[in-house]
C-alpha cells in the first residue's frame, strides 16, 4: 500500500502555521476557562477539572475559533501577496 502525501497548496497554511493558530485559539480559552472554573472546582481532582474544561474548549476551538482564525490568516496572506505582486 502506497500513501501519497499531497504538498500544501498556496492557500493551505503550513503545519507550523496551523499549529500556531491552534495554540493561539486554545491557550486563551483554557486560561479563561481555568479562571472561571476555579471557584467551583477547587476541590476536584486535576484530571476531572481537565476533563470538564477540555469538554468545552476542544469543540469550541475546532468548530468555531480555529476556522475563523484560519480564515483571517488567509485574508491577511492574500492581502500581503497582492501588495507584494508587481503591478503591470
Amino acid at each position: 500500500m502506497t500513501t501519497t502525501i499531497e504538498p500544501p497548496t498556496a492557500t493551505t497554511p503550513s503545519v507550523h502555521v496551523r499549529a500556531a493558530i491552534t495554540w493561539l485559539a486554545i491557550f486563551p480559552m483554557v486560561a479563561v476557562g481555568m479562571t472561571v472554573m476555579a471557584p467551583f472546582t477547587g476541590g476536584w481532582p486535576p484530571a476531572l477539572r481537565a476533563l470538564v474544561l477540555t469538554a468545552f474548549v476542544v469543540p469550541a476551538a475546532v468548530y468555531f475559533v480555529v476556522p475563523r482564525l484560519l480564515a483571517a490568516h488567509r485574508r491577511v496572506t492574500r492581502r500581503l501577496a497582492k501588495q507584494a505582486a508587481p503591478t503591470r
